[in-house]
Parts: C-alpha cells; structure tokens; sequence
C-alpha cells in the first residue's frame, strides 16, 4: 500500500448507500487527498470523484424470491466485480448496505487477503439472526449506525464500532414546514399529508397502491388537505404515476429527488419502512410506517420465524415502544392508512408528543458519523499497512 495514495473499493446497493458513500468518500479524501475509489455506486459517489463501474440502481432489489428473479444478473455482475477487484488488489474494500450482494463478495476478497468492512450492520438483531455467522466471515470490521447494534456483535465475536447515521448529522432538528412549502410551490394555509412510497420498484408497486387509496379517502373526509409525493427515481415515478392512472387519484403532486422537501412540507406523512422513516424522524414529521413484502416472501418468513423483533420501523426500533403506527402486509390497506393518518391530523397533543421523542432520538444519533467512519476505515489501513 501506498500510504498517501490508497485504492478503496466500495460498493452501495441503492440511493441510500449512495448517500452514505458520498459522505465517507468525502471525509477520506480529506485524509488521502490521492487516493483512489472504484467499485458500484450512484450520482452522490459519483460526484465525490469515485470511478463507478456499474450504477447502484443495477442492486436495488429486496425480498427473498426477488432476489431469486434477478439472480442470474447479480451474480453476474458480483463474479465480474470479484474478477476486477483482485486483478486490481485494493488497500480496502467497503461494503455498504447491500449485504445480500456484498457479504459473499466480502469473504472472497477477504480471503484473498484483501481487508473488508461492512458500513451498515444488516438487521441481524431483527431478521435472519444466522447470518451473523456470515457475517463474522467476511468482515473485519462493521460500521454501525444504531447505538444497540455493537453490544449484539460482541456477543458474536465481531469487531464492531457504533458511528452514528451521517443523516442525524446532516439534516436540522424541525426544518420549517413554511420554506419547504414555498420551495414545493404549495400555498402556506392548509394541511399537508406526504406519501412516500419507497426506492426500490418492488415496494413502490406494492405500497403505491393503498397510499394513493388512502389519499382518496382522506381527500374525500378533509377538503383542506393537500397531497405530495416523493419520488425517489425515474422507476418510481413510472410505477407510482400507473397507479394513479388505474385508481382513480385525487391530486398528488409528484415531486423527484427532494424527499427531504416533500417530508418537511408535511403535517403527517405516509412512509415505507426503511431509511425514508428514519429520514422523517429526523425532520420530525409524525408518520404512519407500511410495509409489504411479496406474498411469496412474507408467507416464508412467517413460517420460519425469521423475524425476531416486535416492529418493523426505525423509529420504534430505535425508540423501544410503540411510537409511530406500523401498518404490515395485508393491514398495509387504503382504509387502514387513511384512518391512522386522519388520527394523527385530528390529535394535536399525540402529534406534540411524537415531536418531543424525535428530537431526542435524533440528538442520540448525532455523532459526526462520517468523520467517525472515516476514523475507523483509517485506522484499519493503517493496521494493514
């Protein structure tokens, strides 16, 4: 290894691990101001001067038979990137999210002597705990961004460091919902429910559907409210804009690549489960969380008990009560999200208390977490070299 000019190989499966890698690209360059980043990754990855190979949309698929369907690209793509990557011997190679791509590709480099991280611990505490044992294969070392994450690792005999979630840092307590509503064009007066239905095609067209049938019925109950939705890519917008064609939609204004606008803007926001409701705990919106999975999916891992938490979102998660309303699978209906969210607008002290537990979950989550990464990543090259 070259001390001053490392090559760090990176992949990011979708546009939150983008963002992510953005960041930690960003904090290592200011400590190798020559080194090299290659590997899978999006605009964000991009603009902090990586070589991407392919784009991070290319991994952006969730679910068991999901996966199963698009298999013969991923593992294509995944033999091809191991190919690359140990012609070209990085000093490091990082992994970020994706950990159903990026974990076997992680025991292979790591057994070809190349040093491995995993940036995002996958929900082993949650949801298919066996696969700690994968995962103590083929990391060195796991970044993680919940502060409970490290104390299950140890458990396991995993090296594991608590970093914090870089969007604590980046995003501002209670950003004013009027600048966000004149930057969205939407008249000050009235009230705003957002719906964000996901990254992934998969979710967007399984969650598209009731939240556009829960605007209905809302919009039918409340002539004061107003719709906007966050469209997190192109296939979103498709998927999302067909399911407005086939339901008979009120308005909903579609808004692209500004999910951070659209949830400020709101009173009450409609959000998938994942990254979008930890990003609405953070802007501190109060928020209805839905989740479906492919039937296929969901029947399986009912059956096999893979699901070993009582809550599915973040906020909950990371609170250890019931905070926010968790609508799952077949409760994932229009009816059930036009009532929880009507609560929420009508029950002004539940949505005060709900603002009071953000604030304090997003001060814990605030640790500088890019810098704190980039220490970690820092440390482990120079342990290597």
């Amino acid at each position: 290894m070259n001390p001053s000019k490392p090559t760090i190989a990176l992949v990011a499966g979708e546009a939150s691990g983008d963002l992510l890698g953005g960041a930690l690209i960003d904090e290592l360059r200011q400590r190798y101001p020559d080194a090299k980043f290659v590997g899978i990754g999006g605009r964000r990855m991009r603009a902090a001067g990586m070589d991407t190979w392919w784009d991070s949309e290319e991994l952006a698929v969730f679910g068991l038979f999901e996966v199963l369907s698009h298999f013969p690209r991923l593992y294509k793509i995944r033999r091809e990137l191991k190919q690359r990557l140990r012609a070209l011997k990085p000093d490091l190679f990082i992994g970020i999210d994706a950990p159903d791509f990026n974990l076997g590709l992680e025991i292979g480099l790591r057994r070809s002597g190349i040093r491995t991280v995993q940036y995002v611990s996958p929900t082993v505490w949650a949801w298919r705990q066996k696969r700690v044992k994968k995962i103590a294969r083929a990391a060195d070392l796991v970044l993680c961004l919940f502060p409970f994450e490290p104390d299950f690792y140890r458990g396991h005999q995993v090296s594991a460091t608590y970093v914090g979630h870089p969007m604590a840092d980046q995003i501002a307590q209670d950003i004013d919902p009027a600048a966000a509503r004149n930057l969205l064009g939407i008249e000050t007066p009235g009230t705003v429910v957002a719906l964000l239905p996901g990254s992934r095609g998969g979710e967007v067209s399984r969650l598209a559907e009731p939240m556009i049938e829960a605007a209905r019925i809302i919009a039918a109950e409340r002539e004061d409210v107003r719709f906007i939705s966050a469209m997190a890519n192109a296939r979103a917008r498709s998927l999302f804009e067909a399911a407005m064609e086939q339901s008979g939609s009120p308005a909903i204004q579609l808004v692209d690549d500004d999910p951070r606008s659209v949830i400020a803007a709101a009173d009450v926001v409609m959000v998938a489960s994942g990254t979008a409701a930890l990003e609405t705990l953070l802007i501190n919106r109060p928020m209805v969380v839905c989740y479906r999975l492919a039937a296929s999916t969901y029947h399986l891992a009912k059956s096999l008990r893979l699901i070993k938490t009582d809550s599915v979102s973040l906020p909950n998660i990371l609170a250890n009560e019931k905070l926010v309303p968790e609508l799952i699978q077949h409760d994932a209906n229009g009816g059930q999200l036009a009532q929880e969210t009507l609560q929420l607008l009508t029950d002004r002290d539940r949505r005060d208390s709900l603002k009071k537990r953000f604030a304090e979950l997003h001060t814990q989550l605030q640790c500088n977490a890019s810098k704190k990464a980039a220490e970690a990543v820092c440390a482990l090259l120079n342990q290597h070299r």
